[in-house]
């Protein structure tokens, strides 16, 4: 059990998904009092979003994790205002959350090219600081890595999301019949015959009790507040994670998956649903959907679990999906919902906001205030 709980953690260690960096603005140059002249300011440092880079290749390249601007130039003879100190930008890959080590979020780098100031450089000295120049802005960071995907899998481990992924799309992400074979987020693309694409994470599988951290917890559940929909994964015949915990029914896991998320932040289930219904290439399997689609329909007539395991609010989801990672039964029709729900949500997202205009436009202006005009000048 030591030698597998070793190789997860070095499965796991090659990715990494929030780095604590100290950043410094460069000090300002000196003035120079006898002719007045101005120190040059400090440089900045920021962090700009760029492609082709991970937070692990800013841990291998800089293991100190120090990012220190230059400092301006001194006031001279010959260069009465100083030079400014050079910049330093730190690369990081997009869906970055810039934060200080306390959380308060400093800036979200979201595209290519977005960039955070991170660390202001010292202004250079001059004559209201009699011709002496302040140091820079320093302190801690985190860089803090929320996927951006159009879809999210959620789903207990062995549900088949790793599977229905490499079905899906060209990710092939790692696959096993163990519980936690996803030990990193994988995104894959899904390809549409008009080149539409649409991105699907899958994450790694949630237990109960992920809410306060236990598994994956919140390094699972941090990166489902990015993607755009939520697609369930549950195995039709149940779930058990071992032989000292309870079987739940497919079900019963969606309760169970439906209260961690939540627990954790109750707005994720805001965002819409597909539920895919998975392993139907499995015997008496139909029965047990039938049974899944009535136990839906009449939520609250179906109360197996303790009362605080139940979710409070009942997730409705837009499509109902059954298929089969492993023949490819269903696959297609999946594909089309997926499309079809999140073009849902662009034209509900476009509608809702030009009612807004249109409501800003009927709304009364207040009539202009009348100028208060002096007395006229005498010719």
């Amino acid at each position: 059990m030591v030698w597998i709980s070793r190789i997860c953690y070095r499965k796991y260690g090659n990715f990494v998904d929030n780095l604590r960096l100290y950043v410094r603005g460069g000090t300002g140059g000196m003035g120079l009092p006898r002719l007045g002249g101005h120190g040059g300011k400090g440089g900045d440092v920021w962090v700009t979003a760029q492609d082709g880079i991970t937070l692990k290749k800013i841990k291998d390249q800089y293991p100190h994790r120090r990012f220190v601007a230059g400092a301006g130039a001194n006031s001279s003879i010959r260069a009465l205002k100083g030079g400014k100190g050079a910049d330093v930008e730190v690369f990081a890959p997009p869906g970055i959350v810039v934060t200080t080590d306390d959380g308060v979020v400093i800036g979200e780098l979201n595209a290519k090219g977005e960039k955070v100031l991170v660390a202001q450089g010292g202004q250079g000295g001059a004559h209201y600081c009699n011709f002496l120049p302040s140091k820079g802005k320093a302190r801690q960071i985190r860089l803090d890595l929320k996927l951006i995907a159009d879809v999210g899998l959620v789903g207990f481990p062995n549900a088949g999301k790793s599977s229905l992924l490499s079905t899906l799309s060209h990710a092939k992400p790692q696959i096993g019949s163990y519980p936690f074979t996803t030990l990193r987020p994988e995104i894959g693309k899904v390809m549409y015959d008009d080149f539409r694409q649409v991105s699907v994470a899958d994450l790694p599988g949630l237990i109960e009790g992920a809410h306060v951290n236990k598994g994956m917890g919140h390094k699972f559940l941090k990166h489902v507040e990015r993607t755009k929909q939520l697609l369930f994964v549950v195995d039709i015949c149940g779930f058990q994670l071992s032989n000292k915990s309870p079987f739940r029914s497919a079900f019963e896991t969606i309760q169970l998956l439906t209260k961690e998320l939540e627990l954790y932040r109750e707005e994720l289930l805001s965002k819409p649903a597909l539920l895919v219904v998975n392993k139907m290439d499995l015997p008496e399997t139909e029965m047990l959907l039938q049974e899944l689609l009535d136990q839906l329909e009449n939520q609250d007539d179906y109360k197996s679990l303790p009362e605080d395991l139940i979710p409070k609010s009942t997730l409705h989801f837009s499509h109902v999906v059954p298929v089969s990672a492993a023949t490819g039964l269903g696959i297609e029709e999946l594909k089309a919902r997926i499309r079809e729900s999140l073009d849902a949500q662009v034209a509900s997202q476009t509608e809702q906001e030009t009612t807004r205009r249109i409501e800003e436009l009927r709304r009364p202006r207040p009539p202009p205030t009348a100028r208060s005009r002096g007395p006229r000048p005498s010719a």
